[in-house]
């Protein structure tokens, strides 16, 4: 068994590469002006205040910083604190795993956040469900998917009921990223549920015990790292197999070349393992940093309970986590 003994940085603030060349760039001009009279002491103390003042600018910078947010589920409260969170980061790339829509009240808000601020989005299996049909789905699932099917359809601006529904037509099943990260060449599969079938297959935390063979099974489609959504858990699998809860690992994980993982980055709007705080992950060089979010869920609610066609069971589960 592993254990990944590291330790996150994700509540530091991050400088992107052009403020820190700018910042290395103002170092020279300090070091051109003071002459010899000035000595070097001034020399040096100049630097270092101008060091304190910046905080240190290398310690942050990073070559390759993107975050990855899955199962949004309408919940238009709980996407824009996770969006907040990702913008003071300096995080300019965001890719979705699907599930934009369904369950929650605000599917039109939720569409037209997802396209506009992420480089792609994943289908789902609810996007799916309101784009074609249900399948499999419980009875408030199912009704939650008409509803919002109908909302979609009523839309009154013809440019945005258009925009939406050619969005959710054109998710793909997968997409592939083949990246630098860090000193690692990685190759990253971006899916909604699992890399045997994208849309609707649950990997679920204790499939390591009791279906060990599936797991392994899973770990044949995967040439390095693979992120998912789906379950709502957030964690890291491993093909030998094992799982690790964020907790396990100090919030990161550290992708390294000769290991595989299949990385649940959990639910922005919906999450299911008893904590109700939105959950998403960022990649900062080769570390993946898992990340919750408190956000106004009790708004949520209160819209969920105001509609009809939607099951108040969906909104206590935003309180409780489940």
């Amino acid at each position: 068994m592993r254990y990944y003994n590291t330790t996150g940085s994700q509540n530091k603030p991050y400088l992107d590469g052009w403020t820190v060349c700018f910042a290395v760039s103002l170092f020279q001009p300090v070091s051109l002006k003071v002459n010899k009279s000035s000595g070097v002491f001034t020399g040096f103390l100049l630097l270092s205040i101008f060091l304190h003042n910046i905080r240190v600018a290398f310690v942050y910078l990073r070559k390759c910083m993107f975050a990855v947010i899955s199962d949004v589920h309408s919940n238009l409260e709980a996407l824009t604190t996770v969006l907040a969170d990702i913008e003071e980061r300096g995080i300019k790339t965001i890719y979705c795993l699907g599930d934009v829509i369904g369950y929650g009240p605000n599917p039109e808000g939720c569409l037209d956040l997802i396209i506009e601020k992420t480089r792609w989005c994943i289908l789902g299996n609810h996007d799916y469900a309101v784009f074609y049909e249900p399948t499999n789905f419980n009875y408030g699932a199912e009704q939650a998917s008409f509803w919002t099917r109908e909302v979609l359809e009523t839309e009154q601006a013809t440019s945005s009921r258009n925009s939406r529904w050619d969005f959710l037509g054109k998710l793909p099943m997968r997409q592939t990223l083949k990246t630098k990260l860090g000193t690692n060449a990685a190759i990253i599969d971006f899916v909604h549920a699992s890399p045997r079938r994208p849309i609707n297959e649950y990997i679920f935390p204790d499939d390591v015990y009791t279906n060990p063979l599936k797991v392994s099974l899973l770990f044949e489609r995967v040439k390095h790292i693979c992120f998912v959504g789906h379950t709502h858990l957030p964690g890291v699998f491993l093909d030998e197999p094992d799982f690790y809860l964020p907790d396990e690992l100090d919030d990161v994980y550290p992708i390294i070349n000769d290991e595989k993982a299949i990385i649940n980055i959990g639910s922005v709007g919906q999450p299911r393992d008893k904590d109700n705080r939105a959950s998403y992950v960022y990649v900062n060089e080769n570390e993946v940093n898992f990340v919750r979010l408190a956000y106004d869920f009790e708004t949520t609610m209160e819209k969920i309970t105001a509609i009809g066609q939607l099951d108040d069971f969906q909104a206590e589960r935003l309180r409780d986590g489940r």
